[in-house]
Formats: structure tokens, sequence, C-alpha cells
């Protein structure tokens, strides 16, 4: 666990209903109602989940109005916060902040405010790392402010950024931390992680499921626990993590006027391209790019035998390789990528 303090557990079955639980928690156990979270971010699709989501309109498009008591700030990106893409990670962490500051004082007070919800890295919405200033200043507001901070691990826990939990870059404790994926290695398995000290003012009954904790997924848990170990999964991922940023980097330095930025940690990376469609206030607006690069290149990709996806609203491929991925087949899979994006790029 990334605190020590981290000693109650909760075992459900989805990534959804970890967050659906984890926002029920926190307004059983501070007796306030409302949840901030990030522009940006991606929760789930279930009703509860969907609310806290805004990384795209699709995932809750025809079905409002959504859960109420949900606000949002920008996450410290460039992109949200209309910076030019050389903005500094000082600069984008105070003006995130300072929305927070002000949200607590113009839409949300602390009095009624339960909980802040934030992925330590963005998934759907294009695959940011959180600056560790960004998850410090988070949870000192949380403190000052009788506000408990909720952990959405999800997707990047697990060995996926080089360390089990991101969140352990920062050195923050979180209040409750919610994990699935990487749990049981694609079994139906999520888990709601906090303190007893808070979980014992639950009452008996309230949390519970018919499937949650199946002795299946949590048997495949232990597995998958005991190959991150004895395998040193967490040493490949860090190991090919540098071989693929050094692999997009140079094609970054080829493709100067196509690809705008390459991010992520660990086996949990992006790559953005410009584009001729984003809005006319974006730094980064280019009305002589190729349009959704982004979908040609993972087209192309398929069709050669890489499986990629996009990510987010924003021109980008996301590649998130299994963690025990050997350097041949990373070489293989990069190769693919350089051969399809140069195709894509000299179609126009």
């Amino acid at each position: 666990m990334p605190h020590k303090s981290m000693d109650s557990f909760f075992f459900w079955n989805s990534g959804s209903e970890a967050v659906e639980a984890a926002i029920k928690m926190a307004r059983t156990i501070t007796g306030k109602q409302n949840i901030i979270g990030m522009q940006g971010a991606y929760h789930g699709r279930t009703y509860g989940a969907m609310a806290v989501t805004k990384s795209k309109i699709s995932y809750s498009e025809g079905v409002h109005p959504l859960m109420p008591g949900v606000f949002h700030i920008p996450f410290p990106y460039w992109h949200q916060l209309g910076l030019p893409i050389t903005a500094t990670e000082e600069e984008m962490v105070q003006k995130s902040l300072y929305q927070l500051d002000l949200l607590l004082k113009q839409q949300s007070g602390p009095e009624d405010t339960a909980a802040i919800i934030v992925e330590p890295v963005l998934g759907e919405g294009g695959y940011v790392p959180a600056p560790a200033a960004f998850l410090r200043g988070l949870r000192d507001i949380c403190d000052r402010n009788d506000i408990l901070l909720i952990v959405d691990e999800v997707q990047c826990g697990f060995g996926r950024t080089g360390k089990y939990f991101y969140i352990e870059n920062s050195g923050v404790k979180p209040d409750i931390m919610t994990v699935a994926k990487g749990l049981a290695n694609g079994f139906p398995l999520s888990g709601v992680i906090s303190r007893a000290e808070l979980t014992d003012k639950l009452k008996p009954g309230s949390m519970g499921g018919t499937y949650a904790g199946n002795a299946v997924s949590c048997a495949a848990a232990i597995a998958v626990a005991d190959v991150i170990k004895s395998e040193n999964i967490l040493d490949n991922v860090n190991a090919r993590s540098k071989e693929l940023f050094d692999f997009l980097n140079k094609q970054r330095r080829k493709q100067t006027s196509h690809i705008v930025d390459v991010r992520g940690q660990g086996l949990m990376v992006a790559i953005e391209f410009s584009s001729p469609l984003y809005s006319v206030h974006d730094s980064v607006l280019n009305r002589s790019a190729p349009k959704n690069l982004a979908s040609r290149v993972t087209k192309r990709c398929i069709e050669k035998g890489l499986l990629l996806l996009t990510t987010s609203v924003y021109e980008v491929i996301r590649f998130i390789p299994p963690l025990n991925v050997s350097q041949s087949d990373l070489r293989k899979g990069c190769e693919i990528f350089a051969e399809a994006l140069d195709e894509v790029v000299q179609e126009g």
C-alpha cells in the first residue's frame, strides 16, 4: 500500500463499482454531499461514476441529468488550462490549485464538500501524469478543510507506471483509493481501500454485492501479486519504458510538425499529434496538419498486426502494453508504429 494507514479493504467487481462505493463512503463518513473532480477525468460509466467523468461527452450523452452535487476543476494539463505546451509544471499546478480555491469559495464550500477525486494519471483524458506538487496541494487543501481525498488508481495502479501505485511518487496519503484492472489481470475484481478509522463508521450491510470479492477473482489477484514479485515485473516496466520513450521521442524529432507531445510514466505512455480541428483558442492548432492522425495511424497499426487505442478528445494514441512485454516484442511493435506513421503522414 502507498501508506501504512491503508488497512481496510472492500472488494467488488469493476472499477466503476469501486468509484461508486468510494463516493458513497465519502458522503456517509463525512455527512457532506458534494464531490469535486477533474476536467478530463474518467471514473466509469455507471450513474455516479459518469457524473465525475469529464473526459468526453459520449460516456453520458443522452442520460442527463446526472448525479447532482458534482463540481470540476481543470487538471494541471496545458490543454485544459488553455496554456502553450511550453508552460511550466509550476505554472500549471498554480493555476489548477487556484481554481480549486475559487471553487471552494464560489460553488461548493468546505462545509458541503465530502471529497476530491483524482486520477493521479489521467487515463481517458490523455495519459497525463499529475505533478507531485499538484497531488501534495490537493492533500494540503483536503487536510485544511476536512475533505477526503479519493485517489483513483484503477488504470494506473499495480505496476503500470513503474511503481505499484503512481501516488507513491508524490508521497501523498489517500483517504480512499480505488483499484481494478491490473489487480486481477483481467478477472472481474476491484477494490476500495481506506483505513479502519473511516470504514468503521459505515453501517453493517451498507456495502456489498452478490459477486463482490468472488473467490476465483481473488485467487487470480493473489497469483498476479506473486508474479509481479517473482518475475521482477516492475524492473521490466522501467526498462521497457525507457526504450519506448527513446523510440517515441526519436519519432517526435523526426516528425516535428506532426507530433506535439510524448508523455506518460512507465508503460502508460501517450503520443499526441497536431490537428487542424482543435479549438481556435488551442495553442497547438495547426491548420495545415492532416486530419484525424491518431485514429488513422491506429487503424493502420491494427491492419499491420499491432493493437493500439486512441484516447481523449485530442489527437492522442496510448501505449499500454503488457507489463511483462519482452524487449523483442516491444521493438517489433515500435517498428510497426513507425511504418504506419510514415505511411499516414505521407498520405496527408
